[in-house]
């Protein structure tokens, strides 16, 4: 999270990154030693810039989810890949369960699946911690995660923010409607 956090804000706000790297430094990045707080304070300063916030958390899902399917074993990447569209869908739908407990130790995703559609329960996003209750989701990192990731796997998928954390529910929830993809990326 914090690399791919990192290298969005480098993409799409460079003239603010020196701002940034107080808090997510390289040194830090290569050690693995940003912590909690300083992630926090990052996203807690991103989200004042307002549409920036929404652009670089996009990215950084985007990051996040080509950076885990490259990461996954030969093996694991060609069993999901070879399985039917609806099996991809739950066996993609696990990597992203992964990549919501990568985020933060005391984040979890629930995954329920009806009619196939896909509701996604975040417990605990440290995107959509604040400290009073704003307008707009803030859950863009795992919209743009789970869009992305499905498109590397040959699925089509539309991701809608039902409930956010961030606006006063008790936790969000993203609702998936996946559908092969016409042409696989």
């Amino acid at each position: 999270l914090v690399a791919s956090l990192h290298q969005a804000i480098t993409d799409l706000l460079p003239t603010r990154l020196e701002f940034y790297e107080a808090w997510l430094n390289p040194a830090g990045l290569r050690d693995g030693r940003i912590g909690l707080a300083p992630l926090a304070a990052v996203l807690s300063f991103l989200r004042q810039e307002g549409e920036p916030y929404r652009l670089v958390s996009a990215r950084a899902g985007e990051y996040t989810a080509e950076w885990t399917v490259a990461n996954l074993s030969a093996f694991k990447g060609a069993v999901i890949r070879a399985a039917p569209p609806a099996l991809r869908a739950r066996l993609v739908m696990r990597v992203v369960r992964s990549i919501v407990r990568s985020t933060c130790r005391s984040s979890r995703a629930r995954v329920r699946w009806r009619k196939g559609r896909a509701a996604v329960s975040v417990h605990g996003s440290i995107f959509c911690r604040v400290r009073s209750p704003v307008e707009q989701p803030l859950c863009e990192f795992y919209v743009s995660a789970i869009r992305r990731m499905m498109g590397l796997f040959g699925l089509d998928a539309e991701t809608d923010i039902e409930q956010c954390l961030a606006t006063g529910a008790d936790h969000c929830l993203l609702v998936v409607h996946v559908r092969p993809a016409a042409v696989a990326e």
